[in-house]
């Protein structure tokens, strides 16, 4: 008899607006499942109508009962997180959990934004802090809301370059990968600090899927090539699959025992398999001049102001 899959409960989210990010593939289609077996409405994100159809039909299909939506968002444009927040905005209502989830990979060779920004920097870091802000006081007008921001085990390789954040000097397609997952970090654990301070009610974490296979590791470091039969075969072996992946995220967003600014991830060896618990926070991230400094370089960058 095959081992049963580690599980965890979410518990019931009837009545809840959910928006995930980058739901039309891997970990982001996964949580969005989930999370509409729970009861909850879910509007996807994705960056075509064609990408969001066929997303919605997958997810009805698989669940009936499903309440799902899509929504067009480029996070590597903040024209396009600008509309998008405004459609939000205008449509008035309070979101319970935000999945900060969408992101590229690894891209061999440096490209930028639409905007000037390293795409890895920009797509993965400044498009869910700008998004964020920008919905934000929907989020505050939700009862208990939850934003939970995706980060990595790669997080942990992550520098801080305050000279060449945007890899203009160097660029080595990892370290600007750790470099854009350290952000993320630090985003969710500032992000519970400031509403601490302000007062937002907002419940903040960050979340890592450990070593799980995702279309991200031939979109990003293979250029959207397929990988090789053999790789794959040992990828499927060693790695966890997007139900076990979108454990340590789905946990961060909807668990009563998931702390305010906590950060999850697998509990098996170096974090890369398990069911989820406290993941190892990089000192990196640990530094609180460090991640004001941040935030307020991102306000600077992206012109949004969280208030």
């Amino acid at each position: 008899m095959a081992k049963p899959l580690p599980n965890i409960d979410v518990p019931d989210l009837s009545d809840r607006f959910a928006i995930v990010t980058g739901a039309n593939s891997g970990l982001g289609f996964g949580l969005a499942g989930r999370l509409a077996a729970a009861g909850a409405d879910v509007l996807i994100t994705v960056r075509s109508e064609e990408k969001g159809a066929d997303t919605v039909a997958r997810l009805v299909e698989a669940d009936p009962t499903a309440r799902v939506s899509y929504g067009i968002l480029d996070l590597a444009s903040l024209e396009s997180v600008r509309a998008f927040a405004a459609t939000q905005a205008k449509a008035g209502r309070p979101i319970d959990i935000l999945i900060n989830n969408a992101g590229v990979m690894a891209p061999p060779k440096r490209s930028e934004t639409v905007d000037g920004f390293e795409l890895q920097f920009g797509t993965n870091y400044l498009g869910p802090f700008a998004l964020t802000g920008l919905l934000l006081p929907l989020v505050r007008a939700a009862q208990k809301p939850r934003v939970t921001t995706m980060s990595s085990i790669i997080a942990r390789r992550g520098r801080l370059t305050w000279d060449d954040l945007q890899s203009e000097r160097s660029y080595s397609p990892y370290a600007a990968y750790g470099l854009s997952k350290l952000a993320d970090l630090m985003f969710a654990r500032e992000l519970q600090v400031r509403s601490d301070a302000g007062g937002w009610g907002i419940h903040s974490t960050a979340a890592h899927p450990g070593g799980t296979t995702t279309n991200l590791q031939s979109t990003g470091p293979r250029g959207g090539h397929p990988r090789p039969a053999w790789q794959q075969w040992l990828m499927e072996r060693i790695f966890m699959t997007v139900p076990q992946g979108i454990l340590p995220a789905l946990f961060a967003a909807t668990s009563a025992d998931a702390t305010p600014g906590g950060y999850y991830g697998p509990n098996g060896f170096y974090e890369s398999r398990g069911i989820p618990a406290d993941a190892l926070v990089p000192k990196a991230a640990r530094s609180e001049v460090d991640s004001a400094r941040l935030w307020d370089l991102s306000e600077k960058m992206t012109g949004v102001r969280f208030q």
